[in-house]
């Protein structure tokens, strides 16, 4: 709920406020003009021009009951005086003789339909105020002030709840951080013990559960690891890399296409990485990047055709791109691909967090590169590239 002094100072960020006032008393030749916050118990000076020594300042307050501004709040009708000694409604009222003033004009400022306060103007001589022109100035600016203060209030309430969902998300993905950190010891214990157990006498049935079990745990850090590196990306900032020329990439390459063999023995992959020069990069972070890719794919792609990988560095750019057969992505869910816990609707039934392409495209914008996508009926190709320098 905003308080007379949230008002004030809301009025005081409307830049062209200044300039009105003195518009208002030059046109109208009164030596006193303000913008008044009037309530049922206070009247308050949001801002004002005094050439007449009246001696209020922003922030300043007249006593309710001895103000006119009080009968147009409850009224909602404009006041326009010429000159008070010969006005037959005012020349006997107490405010003038208690304020010093002859001319007088205030007109109400409504938003929303609600009262909030004047524009007024005093002078201690007479002043040609009553006129269709001077009332109409004082009504546009009345409006003008009304529409500031609403968007001035809009915007506020926006960037608190922007400033809300951002405070939820950051600690949405701080719980997530430490939770995914706690849970690598509890995991490294149940790794070891598996391998202990592994290694006494067992029988060929216990053989299989140890095996799945120590599946499972593999399966699992990798969950924990793709958390802890989306927490760093989203409260880092980004993903930090290590750029170093590593003339041993395409080697360290081919290892992952063998690795990912092994763990796919009824699946063909074929490689094609051939690197004339050195690769400035963080080569931890670049195998990640591809393993992730090798994974999608072979989870993606149709069993029976292979999944194809080609590495480049030619015209100053390093690509290295994986491409796999199967049902095409539609264009319209290629941004979404790329944002944490996504998936495209084309694959409804992916194990996981959704993480892995979101991960893989922060480590392409770590080393200054990209990380895109096409597909069509034929193939589905992710392509990552860098400059080389």
């Amino acid at each position: 709920m905003a308080t007379i002094a949230d008002d004030v100072a809301a009025v005081a960020r409307i830049d062209m406020v200044a300039n009105m006032l003195e518009v208002v008393c030059r046109t109208t030749g009164m030596g006193f003009a303000a913008i008044a916050r009037v309530t049922e118990d206070r009247w308050v000076a949001c801002a004002v021009r005094d050439e007449i020594a009246f001696g209020l300042v922003p922030g300043g307050e007249l006593e309710l009951q001895t103000t006119i501004c009080n009968e147009i709040r409850q009224s909602g009708l404009p006041v326009v005086i010429d000159e008070v000694s010969t006005d037959n409604a005012f020349n006997g009222h107490p405010t003038p003789a208690l304020y010093g003033f002859q001319s007088y004009i205030s007109v109400p400022i409504q938003r929303n339909g609600a009262f909030f306060g004047t524009l007024c103007a005093i002078d201690p001589r007479p002043a040609r105020v009553n006129n269709p022109a001077t009332i109409g100035m004082f009504n546009l600016f009345a409006d003008l002030i009304a529409q500031h203060l609403d968007k001035d209030q809009r915007l506020a309430e926006s960037e608190a709840a922007l400033l809300s969902a951002r405070e939820g998300a950051e600690l949405r993905e701080q719980f997530i951080a430490v939770l995914g950190h706690d849970l690598r010891n509890p995991l490294a214990s149940i790794q070891a013990g598996c391998r202990l157990i592994s290694r006494t006498e067992l029988n060929d049935k216990a053989v299989s559960i140890v095996g799945l079990m120590l599946s499972s745990v593999d399966r699992m850090a990798g969950l924990i690891d793709d958390v802890l590196d989306f927490a760093r990306a989203r409260l880092g900032g980004g993903f930090e890399v290590a750029l170093r020329p590593d003339p041993s990439l395409a080697a360290t390459l081919d290892l992952a296409v063998e690795e990912t063999r092994l763990a796919h023995p009824d699946r063909e992959i074929t490689a094609d990485i051939a690197l004339d020069v050195p690769v400035s990069c963080d080569s931890g972070r670049v195998v990640q990047l591809f393993s992730n890719l090798l994974g999608n794919a072979l989870s993606h792609g149709s069993d029976i055709a292979p999944v194809r990988v080609l590495g480049r560095t030619e015209d100053g750019v390093f690509s290295l791109s994986v491409a796999n057969a199967g049902q095409r992505i539609e264009p319209e869910t290629f941004e979404r691909l790329f944002q944490p816990f996504s998936r495209a609707a084309a694959q409804p039934h992916q194990k996981g967090l959704g993480l892995g392409l979101y991960i893989c495209a922060e480590i392409a914008r770590a080393h200054g590169g990209d990380l895109t996508v096409t597909s069509t009926d034929e193939e589905t190709r992710f392509t990552f590239t860098m400059p080389l320098t």
